[in-house]
């Protein structure tokens, strides 16, 4: 990845098995499939989130730039970019990858 920090100019590479993913939708109040809001307050044992990977480092063999990751949303540091939130994982922390170019022989689920 080659974005550049506002306040540094600088270019920006990830290294090793990292991977940078921005956070689908937002993290607070969320609806369920009938349309019913549930709070960000409301306890929901460990639920995973998912996001698009918009970078990753020279080590990390099985994501790409624009592929959604499944994350655990507690095992993350956030970064701030040219004024947006990201979030840096390492490349064993992704739960799973959804993409087209992944292998139908799976789970056998498709989002």
């Amino acid at each position: 990845m080659t974005d550049t920090d506002l306040d540094t100019g600088l270019p920006i590479r990830l290294l090793h098995d990292r991977v940078l993913v921005r956070q689908d939708g937002s993290e607070g109040e969320r609806r369920s499939t009938a349309g019913i809001v549930i709070p960000a307050t409301a306890s929901v044992g460990r639920r995973l989130s998912w996001a698009t990977a918009v970078g990753v480092g020279p080590h990390v063999r099985t994501i790409v730039t624009g592929d959604r990751v499944l994350f655990d949303p507690e095992d993350r540091a956030e970064v701030e970019l040219q004024g947006r939130d990201f979030i840096l994982l390492r490349e064993r922390d992704v739960h799973a990858v959804a993409a087209r170019r992944v292998e139908q022989d799976g789970t056998g689920l498709y989002l």
